[in-house]
């Protein structure tokens, strides 16, 4: 949740939310692009190309099964999801950090289980979607693990901690943090978070799922040796074309069909 310290100047003009609706509309097409890029880049190289054979991919994988079974147990045993206050804490730093990326200040942070906020002179729809798109705890994981291949070959190294050796523990960690993220994400969303409804909902959830779709393709084409970011690129501008091609057929149809009338 997010609170501004400083006053919104009232302007005229179309109304922000009539726009974004507009713009969530138009979002449909590369969202759809985009998840069709993905899974055929992932069945391909599941199936074709051997990826389920990886350590990459069973690792995430377990990691993934791991924390989706903790989170669905902690709900039927609890009656909410556990740690409730971890999840906060992520998402009011994530506002946060958002807010620093775009040069702005926090002046007051506050996390509960309950819930949290924080006091901003900036705010905009990156800011105010980062928690639904950036999974924090990921990215931490990462930054950690390229830090310490600065000074050791983690990726090389065979050295095993209960039968796990480093690169399996990072996509082990990955696999739980990224579900941690999503099953969170799918969570709160119902809840009525004014994160969502600021920006209008039907144009925030679009806008959500495309950036997470676009860091679930980052991932696969890091993690699978097979995808490359050219290959992927070449495949999207393909499906790209492809439905340009359908969509201008399907214009001509109709103009041919209202002429007929």
């Amino acid at each position: 949740m997010l609170g501004e310290t400083a006053a919104v100047p009232r302007s005229y003009g179309i109304p922000t939310f009539w726009l974004n609706t507009l713009i969530g509309i138009y979002l449909l097409v590369p969202a759809w692009l985009l998840t069709k890029t993905f899974f055929l880049a992932f069945s391909r190289a599941t199936l074709h190309q051997e990826f389920w054979a990886t350590d990459e991919f069973w690792f995430f994988g377990l990691g993934t099964i791991l924390w989706t079974l903790w989170f669905c147990g902690s709900i039927w045993s609890l009656g909410e999801p556990r740690p409730l206050r971890a999840y906060v804490f992520g998402h009011e730093l994530t506002h946060a950090v958002w807010v620093w990326l775009f040069g702005g200040t926090v002046s007051q942070f506050e996390v509960s289980r309950s819930g949290g906020s924080i006091l901003t002179d900036t705010n905009n729809v990156w800011v105010a979607l980062a928690p639904y798109f950036y999974p924090i705890y990921s990215f931490v994981i990462i930054v950690a693990y390229g830090a310490a291949s600065v000074f050791y070959d983690v990726a090389g190294s065979r050295i095993t901690l209960l039968w796990m050796t480093p690169l399996q523990w990072m996509f082990l960690g990955l696999g739980v943090t990224w579900a941690f993220h999503m099953t969170f994400t799918c969570w709160m969303i119902p809840k009525g978070q004014s994160d969502l409804t600021s920006h209008g909902t039907f144009f925030s959830l679009v806008f959500i799922y495309v950036i997470n779709v676009a860091l679930l393709a980052v991932l696969l084409i890091i993690a699978a040796p097979e995808i490359t970011w050219v290959s992927f690129a070449r495949e999207l501008l393909e499906n790209t074309e492809n439905f340009a091609s359908g969509f201008v057929s399907a214009v001509e149809r109709f103009v041919l069909c209202t002429e007929s009338l």
